[in-house]
């Protein structure tokens, strides 16, 4: 039992040798509906000359100072109030990196990689390679790190050597067991109050999404445009609730459904891991060198009693650190991101069945977890993620309550579903409650928005993006048929195709479309 992140967007792995990140392109058909254009999005290079709130005009009202940050990018820091119901509660940081436009500039097309937690800084320069070239003519791309993350203003909990030990324990699921994962959740608790301060009830996506507005702003664009993946989905969904009639063109690939509660996101999500793994497993075993026998339901067994001898006994690697029954799940679920993963969680477990050593499982979980091989961590996502998401929302923290979903987890998932349970704990002890919700879910007035799901994407369920569609008022629906987690810029040239055009000219794709 792990209780792993529920919303996380991890990036992906591909090559079996060199774990480098892969595109794919492709085709698709188009169902015969009509296109319909969108209004252009206005923008100027020095502002749009918003106020904004009453009390935060400093904010609205800065000019950045951009600096050459190296290979054509340009950074900046923004600032942003710590409260935005209190001006005078004091005030953040929030670091910006953008490529100019190389071709007729419409504006800025604002970023966001997921997590939350994930570093928007980081992402948009792998980003930039894989987005259409007529959007990188048209737009300034922009990452920045939302509130808590990364190189703005940041959630602080525990230090290495205690991080180390809390994503590696075990858990069991009796009396005790669950007593000591509510002590360890409650000392994560304990370091982020201790050692972010106030700003640790401030990092709810409803402020993010109000420090994009104020970007927006200060970047000079009347509406928004803007690029969100995975929980990038939850903040782009939220500002549109937010801010209707600022939404110029929004695409939201690997959508969060905001209508749900936390434990369904939790309970869907297992789901969709457990559908991902049994495709690995069917590819496996159609291949020549597949260590799991029988058919996908025995190798489906074969992984689940794997991870579960992990528990008892660790997998000895090549350095002082052993592979957990955690660490072995987190090395499998990261590899289920992208299909192109796949040969490499081939070759993790080959190594660990027929060698009994777990070195690759290893390097996937660090992997997942941002963790250097000095022992460093290189993010603080995991930090950002928890803090985010008990802002948030919480899951039911009741002990009957969460025995039951373990039992409907380990129906539905047999393999992957226990390691979702007992989400009532992660917030276990944090000082700050979840925040008031103050915007509309279904965004009504907003301009179009486009919603992306991929058929079996692990981490945001394709039935997510139906709902999220569903809930905006204003949605159309792409479907990319595929497997892995998003699909604008690792699919094929019928999604590549679709976005760029709604980005670019403003061409919204036909609700239904599937690629």
């Amino acid at each position: 039992m792990t209780t792993p992140p529920s919303r996380a967007a991890r990036r992906s792995l591909a090559g079996a040798a060199t774990l480098v990140l892969a595109l794919v392109l492709g085709a698709c058909s188009v169902p015969p509906k009509q296109q319909t254009p969108v209004d252009d999005v206005a923008a100027s290079a020095s502002g749009t000359g918003e106020t904004g709130p009453e009390g935060f005009e400093d904010f609205y009202g800065q000019s950045l100072a951009w600096e050459d940050c190296g290979a054509g990018w340009e950074c900046a820091t923004a600032r942003a109030p710590l409260s935005w119901q209190d001006p005078a509660a004091g005030e953040i940081e929030l670091a910006v990196k953008r490529q100019p436009a190389t071709g007729e500039r419409i504006g800025s097309l604002l970023t966001n990689p997921g997590g939350p937690g994930a570093s928007g800084i980081d992402f948009i320069t792998t980003l930039a390679p894989t987005v259409g070239e007529r959007v990188t003519a048209a737009y300034d791309l922009v990452g920045f790190d939302p509130r808590g993350v990364g190189q703005s203003s940041p959630v602080v909990c525990l230090d290495d050597a205690a991080k180390d030990e809390s994503l590696s324990r075990d858990f069991d699921t009796d009396e005790a067991g669950l007593e000591a994962l509510a002590e360890d959740r409650r000392a994560w608790a304990d370091a982020c109050a201790e050692n972010t301060g106030d700003l640790l009830g401030q990092v709810d996506t409803q402020s993010a999404a109000r420090d994009m507005d104020m970007l927006r702003a200060v970047l000079g664009d009347e509406k928004l445009a803007y690029l969100g993946y995975s929980y990038g989905t939850q903040l782009g969904a939220t500002y549109a609730g937010l801010f209707p009639d600022k939404v110029g063109r929004l695409v939201l690939d690997g959508a969060i459904d905001t209508s749900l509660d936390p434990d369904t996101i939790s309970e869907q999500q297992a789901v969709g891991f457990e559908n991902a793994l049994r495709a690995y497993v069917e590819d496996c075993q159609a291949g020549g060198e597949c260590p799991l026998r029988g058919d996908a339901d025995a190798g489906m067994r074969q992984i689940r009693s794997l991870l579960d001898a992990a528990k008892a006994n660790p997998l000895p690697t090549d350095s002082d650190r052993r592979v957990t029954q955690t660490l072995g799940f987190y090395g499998v679920a990261v590899t289920l991101y992208n299909d192109q993963s796949w040969p490499v969680l081939t070759q993790a477990l080959t190594e660990a069945f027929e060698e009994g050593t777990g070195n690759l499982l290893l390097y996937l979980a660090d992997f997942y977890n941002d963790r250097n091989p000095d022992g460093t961590y290189s993010s603080n996502s995991s930090e950002a993620f928890r803090a985010v998401n008990c802002l948030d929302g919480r899951q039911d923290d009741d002990p009957d309550a969460m025995q039951a979903q373990l039992e409907r987890l380990e129906e539905a998932a047999p393999t992957m579903g226990s390691f979702f349970a007992f989400g009532g704990l992660t917030c276990d002890g944090w000082a700050y409650p979840v925040a008031e919700q103050e915007f509309d879910l279904h965004a009504e007035g907003a301009a179009p928005i486009v919603v992306i799901g991929t058929t079996n994407d692990p981490a945001t369920p394709y039935v997510w993006a139906e709902g999220l569609a569903d809930t905006l008022d204003s949605a159309v629906l792409l479907t990319w048929e595929g497997e892995g987690h998003t699909a604008y810029g690792r699919s094929n040239a019928c999604v590549g195709d679709a976005v760029d055009a709604y980005l670019v000219d403003g061409t919204v794709p036909e609700d239904g479309l599937r690629c």
